[in-house]
């Protein structure tokens, strides 16, 4: 009977599932035929197939990940040992009972199957690209009982010697290389095993030099590719003519291999993201100016301005949609000024009660109005010897307007019921999302106020006028809320940078912040797609692919509902049945 061995993993346990269903559905999902409960899964995640003459495995949801022998895939034919990815669970597919297999020997399937779930379950705990490939390197030379191994990564499609693992060299210099440059350069070339039972004998790499010279005796080496990818070659020798290799020791390697590439990718990946993330953050203090981030021409305009003024005391407008970061502004003339010891006070005039904005602006003392049980200073005398920055200050009702202004002028504020006027040392930064010309000839801006406050006016850039800004501060959000969500690592795809370069940032700075912080809360995998970022993806396909994709989708779907049986969804779909059974066939081909 046909089986599927489940890897262990951190939560899970390792397992061996008998498949004796026409139609196995695997998932989340206590009512799937075979339940893992593991978040990594979809509820109803894949379905394995019998037709009568063989299995394939499928997908069960558009988000399920379903991988076989390193490749994702949508609908794919089983074989014998192939390796099964589904979320982050391994699995094994089995044509045979794998409890009836002999306990002992090298052509132990039983024996082989355990040496791979210590590998997989080693190999799971290492995320350091030097330790995971140590730890492959000791595992394979292990079960293969091999006197040297080695691992070469392919970097500009050249092989690089990354690690090895020298076992009895026979007292000569373990940090001689022991290898055949011939056989790997031709795993290489062809991206195919290589085994050479008998090295000296080989008609093919008998008279290579490194044979001859180091009287190697069996040679394997097997290629590491993922996702279509030659990420590496791991390469196995032996000095001893009584322990050479044999095709069921390189049929173990290749399942080791097909296992190890998907794990060294992903290895690789965080390191090329390691990198990657010490250069942003080395671009981003290239490119920071205080607390503000960007490097477009639009940006540097304002970081001039504020260069120029920020030692004055001259007044400043700040302009720009709702969201740009004007209060960023107006706190970096603040820091950059001779005011900086002093207090910056900032005072959102849209945001308060109208019968309270004037209380808040200047204070009240005790009794001056019902429920002013103490008496309060306002915005004017708690930044006094520092600044007071008046966000969306076109929203003042008219009457404060006036009061506004005389105090600004006068530099002396009264508080609510007070008689005696408090003299305030403070300079006013005001910022607007309005036109304050178009409010002043529609008569709800004074126009008096206006010219008081538009002294020096800093238009901040909206977010899609800001080109690789975008990316620079969307990367710098998302790595400071996955670090105080603990979720470090954790990056964007390439499908979400495209959605997010493409999208037009209504709510500019704030919409991505809260859009960014939301996902990295609710997101389950180490990557950002454009849909967790509740983003259009931006992939435009020909109207012949998508009419392609819709009827992929539509068929495989139908064939969901009915459980794979593909008659009865050719009837639905009003079709031949045939005509399911080629585009299946087609599907297949295109993997």
């Amino acid at each position: 009977m046909a089986s599927l061995i489940m890897f262990p993993v951190s939560g899970v346990r390792a397992r061996i599932f008998p498949l004796f269903r026409r139609i196995t559905t695997v998932g989340r999902s206590p009512d799937a035929d075979i339940h893992i409960d593991d978040p990594s899964l979809e509820p109803e995640h894949a379905q394995l197939s019998f037709d009568g003459h063989g299995f394939e495995v499928a997908p069960l949801d558009g988000r399920s990940l379903v991988m076989v022998n390193g490749r994702k895939v949508k609908t794919c034919g089983l074989e014998d040992l192939d390796i099964l990815r589904l979320g982050r669970c391994t699995l094994q597919f089995q044509l045979q009972d794998p409890t009836q297999a002999p306990e002992e020997g090298m052509d132990s399937g039983g024996r082989g199957l355990r040496k791979l779930h210590e590998l997989t379950a080693a190999l799971m705990g290492e995320s350091d690209l030097q330790s995971l490939v140590g730890t492959l390197l000791g595992k394979l030379v292990e079960v293969t009982h091999a006197d040297r191994g080695f691992l070469f990564l392919v970097q500009d499609g050249e092989p690089t010697l990354h690690a090895a693992r020298n076992i009895d060299t026979g007292g000569r210099d373990s940090r001689e290389v022991l290898f055949s440059d011939s056989v790997v350069r031709k795993v290489l070339q062809t991206r195919a095993p290589v085994l050479v039972s008998d090295a000296l004998n080989d008609q093919e790499f008998g008279a290579a030099r490194s044979v001859i010279n180091y009287k190697l005796c069996s040679v394997m080496c097997v290629p590491l590719v993922a996702r279509g990818s030659l990420l590496g070659i791991l390469y196995m020798g032996n000095d001893n003519i009584v322990n050479l290799f044999t095709k069921r020791t390189l049929e173990v390697a290749e399942i080791f291999a097909a296992q190890a590439a998907l794990l060294l990718r992903n290895a690789i990946l965080v390191n090329e993201l390691t990198l990657r993330s010490r250069s942003l953050e080395e671009e981003l203090e290239r490119i920071r100016f205080g607390e503000m981030i960007g490097s477009s021409d639009a940006m540097r305009a304002v970081y001039r301005v504020v260069e120029r003024v920020a030692g004055t005391d001259l007044g400043v407008l700040i302009t720009g949609e709702t969201g740009v970061g004007k209060e960023l502004v107006a706190r970096e003339l603040h820091n950059r000024s001779r005011r900086v010891r002093g207090p910056f006070v900032a005072l959102n005039c849209g945001a308060i009660p109208e019968n309270l904005i004037e209380s808040e602006l200047f204070g009240h003392v005790r009794g001056a109005f019902t429920g002013a049980y103490n008496t309060k200073k306002g915005s004017f005398q708690a930044a006094d010897g520092g600044t007071l920055f008046l966000d969306e200050v076109g929203e003042l009702p008219l009457v404060l307007q006036a009061r506004l202004l005389r105090a600004i002028e006068e530099k002396r504020v009264t508080k609510i019921g007070a008689t005696t006027p408090d003299d305030v040392d403070i300079r006013i930064l005001a910022a607007t999302n309005r036109t304050l010309l178009d409010e002043v000839a529609a008569g709800r801006f004074r126009e008096d106020l206006f010219y008081r406050l538009n002294v020096v006016v800093v238009e901040v850039p909206p977010l899609r006028d800001r080109g690789d800004d975008v990316e620079l501060i969307a990367r710098h959000l998302l790595r400071r809320y996955a670090s105080q969500e603990g979720r470090e690592g954790l990056q964007f795809s390439e499908s979400a940078l495209t959605a997010l370069r493409a999208c037009s940032w209504p709510g500019n700075v704030r919409e991505m912040e809260n859009r960014i912080r939301k996902a990295v809360v609710l997101a389950d995998g180490a990557l950002l797609e454009a849909k967790d970022l509740e983003l259009e993806d931006t992939e435009t396909l020909s109207l012949n692919d998508a009419r392609e994709r819709f009827q992929r989708d539509y068929i495989l779907a139908t064939l969901r509902r009915n459980q794979g049986n593909r008659t009865r969804t050719a009837h639905q779909l009003g079709v031949d049945p045939r005509t399911i059974f080629r585009y299946l066939e087609k599907e297949r081909e295109d993997m």
